[in-house]
């Protein structure tokens, strides 16, 4: 499972643009985003580095990532 800190979401809109950037890299991907905590999971990929750039892609910083068991 990967989960990453990620800051400017603040919507339902910003919910499903993540959830939606992150599918097209992992199309199989179980995503979770979480707006209170900033915190985006995805379990079944371990394309770490790639979610993390479309996460960025969709206009997101991304501040931390990290695997988690």
């Amino acid at each position: 499972m990967l989960q990453y800190k990620v800051s400017g979401m603040s919507c339902g809109h910003c919910v499903k643009s993540v959830t939606s950037a992150v599918k097209k890299v992992a199309p199989t991907a179980e995503v979770n985003v979480d707006l209170a905590l900033g915190e985006v999971t995805v379990g079944g990929s371990e394309a770490k580095d790639k979610i993390a750039a479309a996460i960025t892609d969709a206009g997101f910083e991304v501040r931390e990532s990290a695997v988690r068991p």
